[in-house]
């Protein structure tokens, strides 16, 4: 399969490591390590309200801010409907996690090289026709065992999560759920009824990630910045 040759916009901190820009994720991630501390949380599952927020670039710069930190990382695309980790990294979209899911690949034959040391992907591989039966069966919950062992930081970028059912079912699987909200756009309500659908499913919020922020002139400029359920 040809690799897809779509551009894409997104902003990886691998571009200048001395920028503010990856500045603030690296303070995303000390964060994040802050918060989960007294935890053994292996599994991160990034979502948002709705599309266009930015959750795919925050769970790319994630990532790599941990692979840099040195910790060995693994990048999921969990977004079975509308995957872009492959558009990102420049890779191919098959083999990937649906391929392992139906059981026809082999974790070791389907993982990529990000580019990145210490950080590896899995795309999403064929778009399939069943999405939540996919990610809610007992093959999710094998992988993400097997991920565990393997990895010591599993990144799952997922779909928005009021639009479709996936992302709530994945946060019930992993260890934490981090939200990404863009400033002025995300609108209180999607948000409260994010936070309604997480209680439901019993996931752990880790906390959100403000997107898209932007100081007066005066200030410092800061694009991302976290706030954390554990103070």
């Amino acid at each position: 399969m040809a690799k897809k040759n779509r551009s894409t916009n997104r902003k990886l901190m691998i571009a200048n490591t001395a920028s503010i820009y990856s500045e603030q994720f690296r303070s995303i991630r000390a964060n994040i390590n802050f918060s989960l501390k007294d935890k053994k949380c292996k599994t991160l599952l990034v979502t948002s309200s709705s599309v266009g927020e930015g959750k795919s670039t925050i769970s790319a710069n994630m990532a790599i801010a941990f692979a840099q930190e040195g910790k060995k990382v693994l990048l999921v695309d969990a977004d079975l409907r509308k995957p872009t980790v492959h558009y990102t990294f420049n890779q191919f979209i098959s083999p990937g996690l649906t391929n392992i899911l139906l059981g026809d690949w082999h974790v070791e034959d389907v993982v990529k090289e990000s580019g990145v040391d210490r950080l590896q992907l899995i795309t999403c591989g064929p778009i399939p026709s069943n999405p939540v039966e996919l990610l809610s069966s007992t093959s999710m919950d094998k992988f993400l065992a097997e991920m565990k062992d393997k990895f010591e930081i599993v990144l799952f970028d997922a779909p928005p999560l009021l639009s479709i059912a996936d992302a709530q079912i994945l946060s019930a699987k992993c260890d934490g759920t981090i939200i990404v909200v863009s400033s002025g756009k995300t609108e209180k309500k999607n948000l409260k009824k994010v936070k309604e659908a997480l209680q439901h499913s019993k996931a752990h919020v880790v906390g959100a990630v403000l997107n898209h922020y932007k100081l007066e002139k005066n200030h410092y400029f800061y694009d991302y910045y976290i706030e954390t359920n554990d103070r």
